[in-house]
């Protein structure tokens, strides 16, 4: 795909041609409209109405190595889903190398007590994990998890991506991402915390607020942000 400028009329010299587009510049300005949208990928493919994986990497090269270009149709309803425009696409694509972005590790949220996803000290390792980009994320062990379901509405809801430090300080009040021994995964609101015990209070009122021994959880991890 190149886009060229029309020839100049009363017989000037023909218009230079235009920089061309790249496949890359258009995957971006996708990933990082799903990040104003606070989606992944696969998530501002859901908003959209389109498969899942419409934007995923996957559908982004060929088996035989070729780049592919996302469809028209769903970069328009990608648009429409998320009330951008156009001319706000078009900046996404020409001004994206100037932007503070990198990609966060993403895994969904009921995969996340599944075995391999963290290490001991609630830091993503091994294999698995997805990418999604965000326009400024500075912790470097941050990592993003996609809520699926609604128990815990109505602070999250299906679809929605909260970023996750674990590295970050945890204090009364904060939103949390709990793991325990026993690999039940849980975000909550640190209550109270003592040498022998973690209070967490639910973010759905229709689950009730939990009471761990503080040997029983693997680890803590605050909630830095969350799309809404």
């Amino acid at each position: 795909m190149m886009l060229r400028e029309s020839p100049s009329s009363g017989g000037g010299k023909a218009a230079k041609a235009a920089p061309m587009l790249t496949h890359a510049q258009v995957w971006s300005a996708i990933d990082r409209l799903a990040a104003r949208a606070g989606l992944s990928a696969s998530g501002l493919a859901r908003r959209a109405g389109l498969d899942p994986t419409t934007f995923n990497k996957s559908k982004r090269i060929t088996p035989q190595g070729r780049a592919c270009w996302p469809s028209t149709e769903s970069i328009a309803k990608a648009l429409a889903a998320t009330g951008t425009s156009i001319e706000t696409f078009v900046e996404l694509i020409t001004s994206g190398a100037g932007q503070a972005a990198r990609a966060v590790p993403l895994l969904g949220f009921a995969e996340a007590g599944a075995g391999g996803y963290f290490d001991d000290a609630g830091f993503p390792a091994g294999e698995g994990w997805d990418e999604i980009v965000f326009p400024a994320v500075n912790d470097e062990h941050a990592y993003a998890l996609e809520i699926s379901g609604h128990s815990m509405e109505p602070a999250y809801r299906d679809g929605d991506v909260i970023v996750v430090s674990p590295a970050a300080p945890v204090r009364r009040g904060d939103r949390v991402v709990v793991r325990t021994r026993g690999g039940e995964v849980m975000a909550k609101e640190l209550k109270r915390r003592t040498a022998k015990s973690i209070e967490l209070s639910s973010l759905n009122a229709e689950h009730g607020d939990r009471t761990l021994a503080a040997s029983d959880v693997l680890w803590m991890a605050r909630i830095l942000w969350a799309s809404q």
